[in-house]
């Protein structure tokens, strides 16, 4: 069952989503064996203090003899999220000098992403439209606004997650990418991951879905799943593209579907 926040309702609303639960009936075999699975353990609480004084002694001595061993060891997770901005940072400098293919003759500016270099939700979109290539930056149109909405929606920001594109340079009249174009920048889609390591990859509407999962189905077909990608199979949500659903609003519930569905593999 989909549960929402008063905060997340009202952002779904100015979204112009309708909201409703779902019925046992309409749940796939596995949100129904979900949700018993949840119902059954519910009932159970677990106390929050249930170690004995002995068990705890323990792992203080473990957690002691572990910084003993590494005195000099700054915070991981705090180090590893620094280390990852000037890499980010060479790889955007890269980006920014690429002439491995036709669209650097046109483009005003490169547009390598924006968001947490530590970011859990990688959102995926196909290539820079006019806007992004004046400004240098995704999805800052009306349908960045919007994409903006669904992120505040799921109780986050622009800045807590990762916004990028297949293509780092815009096409001439805003034309689908061509494969060249797309194997010669995804490489630098791969440094992305290898160094943000998300938790899902959401692809923005059918062009970007079909070219990381080198797949020629239409998006109704690749959404409602969840797919692979790359050497570490991060698992990869399909969803419509912010400007299609400004286009067609009868489908942004369907989009809020999938991102609840990226939510609950982030969750899990």
């Amino acid at each position: 069952m989909l549960t929402h926040s008063k905060q997340q309702l009202d952002i779904l609303r100015k979204m112009g989503v309708e909201v409703w639960k779902l019925r046992a009936a309409d749940r796939s075999p596995a949100l129904q064996s979900q949700s018993q699975s949840q119902q059954q353990s519910s009932p159970q609480p677990q106390p929050v203090a249930e170690a004995s004084t002995s068990a705890h002694r323990a792992r203080v001595v473990a957690a002691t003899a572990a910084q003993a061993a590494q005195p000099e060891s700054p915070d991981q997770p705090a180090a590893a999220q620094e280390d990852a901005q000037p890499s980010l940072q060479r790889v955007a400098q890269a980006v920014a000098a690429c002439q491995k293919c036709e669209l650097h003759r046109h483009r005003a500016n490169t547009v390598f992403g924006c968001g947490s270099s530590n970011a859990d939700w990688l959102l995926v979109g196909e290539a820079p439209g006019q806007h992004e290539d004046l400004q240098g930056q995704p999805f800052v149109g009306r349908a960045g606004k919007l994409l903006d909405m669904m992120i505040a929606a799921l109780g986050m920001q622009r800045e807590q997650v990762f916004i990028a594109n297949i293509l780092k340079c815009r096409p001439p009249n805003n034309r689908d990418p061509l494969p060249a174009e797309v194997a010669q920048c995804e490489p630098y889609l791969h440094q992305q991951l290898a160094l943000i390591k998300p938790k899902v990859i959401v692809a923005l509407g059918r062009i970007s879905a079909q070219t990381l999962l080198r797949s020629t189905q239409p998006l109704a077909k690749l959404r409602a799943q969840t797919h692979h990608y790359g050497a570490n199979n991060i698992p990869l949500v399909v969803t419509y593209h912010p400007a299609y659903l400004l286009r067609s609003p009868q489908q942004k519930a369907a989009a809020w579907e999938d991102l609840w569905q990226a939510r609950e593999i982030v969750r899990q």
